[in-house]
C-alpha cells in the first residue's frame, strides 16, 4: 500500500503546497477552539498572506453569486448574503489589524504595506461594483415596505450608505480617480503609523548619574533600573517615550534640560528617517481631493457626514465653546505655576515641560496631596475589578477570567463574558501593557 502511495505523492507534488495550506491554514476554516477565539499560537506569518488572498477570491465569487441570482432582490439574497460574504476575510483581517497594532514586527509591517493596495482595490471592486450597487439600491427603495426589525434596517441603511459613501453614484471617470487615491492613502496611513512607532521606540534616554535622578520616586527608578538591564545597560536607567515611562519623567524630574528633551523627543518632528511631514502633507492632499470627488468641500465634513455632529461646524462651535470656558482656566493655573517657579529664584519661565513637574507642587502645595499617596488604590488589579463590578451592576454581566486561552502576548488576558442570565455574550482580551511592537496610545 505505501509504495503505491509513492507513484500519487510524485506526481501531485506540485499541488502538495496548496493543499498543506489548505488543511493547516487556521485562517481558512472557522477556529475550531473554545468559544471560537483565535488560535494564536497557531497562527503564523505565512499563513496571512494566503488567507488574504483565498479570502478575496471567497468574496468575489459570493458577489458574483449574489449578482447573477436571477430572483428579484430581496433582503436575504442580497444584504444578508453581502454581509455573510466574507467570512475568510473576516477572520484574517480581525487577527491581522490587531496584531499590527498590538505586536507589530518589521515583517507584519512589510506585509501590511504589502497587501494594502490589493485590499483597497479589492474594497474598490465591490463598492463601485455597479450591478451589484443596482441590486442594493432596489432593496433600499423598498425599505418601508419590507417590515424589517431595528437591527435588519440599520444594516440596509449602513450597506446602502455604504456604497454612496464609496463612490457608487459617480462618473466612471471620477470612480476611476478615486481608486487610485484610495490605494495611495492605503499605504501611506500605514507609513505614517509605522514611522509614529519607529520613533518613539528609537528614542530612548539612559542616565547614568544618580544625582540626573532627583526627584524621580523609588519605584520609578527601580523601573528604569530593570530597562537598561534589559536593554544590555546594567548599572544605568533607561527612561522611554512610552506613557509609563514619559509622563512621570516630565511629573517628578528635577532636571529640567532632560525634561525638554523628553518632552521634544515625543513630538516626533526630527528630520529623521521617520519624520512624517511629508506623509503628513499627501495625506491631507489625497483626502482633499476624496471629499471633493465625493461632494464635499473638505474631508472633515466628509467623515463627520456620517457622525451625529454632521459637519465641522457643528464641531468647531463645540470646541470654541469649550474653549471659551478652558482657556481662561489654564491661563490662572499657569499663573500659579509661574508664582512656584519665581519662588525658586532661577529666573525661568513657564515651557510646556515644566507643566506637569509644576503641577504636582501645586497639588503639593494647595491640597497636600502627593499622587504617590493615592497610588496603592489604584493597583491595576483593583481598578480592573472595579469597572468589571460597575459593568455588572449597570448590565448584570459578569467576566471570569479564563486559563489555558491561546493568546498572541504573555502580557494578555482572557476574561469570558455572561450575560445576566447567565448565557455566553463574548470573549474579553486585555492588554494593558506598553511594548516596543504595541502602538502608542498619545496622552
Amino acid at each position: 500500500m505505501f509504495k503505491k502511495c509513492i507513484f500519487i505523492l510524485a506526481t501531485s507534488c506540485m499541488m502538495y503546497s496548496c493543499t498543506t495550506q489548505t488543511e493547516t491554514n487556521p485562517f481558512l476554516t472557522e477556529f475550531q477552539t473554545e468559544h471560537g477565539v483565535p488560535p494564536f499560537d497557531k497562527i503564523k506569518l505565512e499563513h496571512y498572506e494566503p488567507a488574504f488572498l483565498k479570502g478575496i477570491e471567497e468574496q468575489n465569487a459570493n458577489i458574483d453569486a449574489i449578482v447573477n441570482n436571477s430572483e428579484a432582490p430581496t433582503f436575504e439574497n442580497v444584504i444578508v448574503a453581502l454581509d455573510n460574504s466574507s467570512p475568510i476575510l473576516d477572520r484574517v483581517s480581525a487577527i491581522f489589524y490587531n496584531m499590527t497594532e498590538a505586536e507589530t514586527t518589521d515583517d507584519l509591517k512589510e506585509l501590511s504595506i504589502k497587501l494594502a493596495p490589493t485590499l483597497s482595490e479589492h474594497s474598490d471592486n465591490i463598492s463601485l461594483n455597479q450591478d451589484l450597487f443596482k441590486k442594493v439600491d432596489a432593496v433600499y427603495q423598498q425599505k418601508d415596505a419590507l417590515g424589517l426589525t431595528t437591527e435588519q434596517q440599520r444594516l440596509l441603511e449602513e450597506t446602502y450608505k455604504g456604497f454612496v459613501r464609496s463612490g457608487a453614484n459617480l462618473s466612471p471617470e471620477k470612480q476611476a480617480r478615486l481608486r487610485e487615491v484610495n490605494k495611495e492613502l492605503s499605504t501611506l496611513g500605514i507609513k505614517f503609523s509605522d514611522n509614529v512607532l519607529n520613533e518613539n521606540n528609537a528614542f530612548k534616554l539612559y542616565i547614568d548619574k544618580e544625582e540626573d535622578l532627583a526627584g524621580l520616586p523609588d519605584w520609578f527608578r527601580q523601573s528604569a533600573a530593570e530597562k537598561a538591564k534589559e536593554d544590555g545597560q546594567e548599572g544605568k536607567w533607561l527612561f522611554t517615550l512610552g506613557n509609563a515611562s514619559r509622563l512621570p519623567f516630565l511629573q517628578y524630574s528635577e532636571n529640567r534640560p532632560l525634561r525638554e528633551q523628553m518632552y521634544k523627543a515625543y513630538r516626533g518632528n526630527n528630520n529623521d528617517k521617520n519624520d512624517n511631514k511629508k506623509n503628513i502633507t499627501d495625506i491631507v492632499k489625497l483626502r482633499l481631493e476624496k471629499a471633493q470627488l465625493l461632494g464635499f468641500d473638505c474631508y472633515s465634513n466628509f467623515v463627520l457626514d456620517n457622525t451625529m455632529a454632521k459637519n465641522s461646524t457643528a464641531v468647531m462651535d463645540f470646541l470654541n465653546n469649550l474653549w471659551s470656558y478652558s482657556l481662561p482656566k489654564a491661563k490662572a493655573e499657569a499663573v500659579e505655576l509661574q508664582k512656584i517657579m519665581d519662588k525658586e529664584g532661577k529666573g525661568e519661565k513657564l515651557e510646556a515641560w515644566d507643566w506637569w513637574f509644576y503641577t504636582e507642587k501645586l497639588r503639593k502645595e494647595k491640597y497636600n496631596l502627593e499622587e504617590d499617596e493615592i497610588k496603592p488604590y489604584f493597583k491595576l488589579e483593583n481598578v480592573r475589578e472595579g469597572a468589571f463590578a460597575v459593568a455588572n451592576k449597570l448590565y448584570g454581566i459578569t467576566l471570569t477570567k479564563l486559563e489555558g486561552i491561546p493568546v498572541y502576548h504573555p502580557d494578555v488576558e482572557v476574561f469570558e463574558v455572561k450575560d445576566a442570565d447567565g448565557s455566553h455574550l463574548g470573549v474579553f482580551y486585555v492588554d494593558y501593557f506598553p511594548r516596543p511592537g504595541k502602538a502608542v496610545v498619545h496622552g
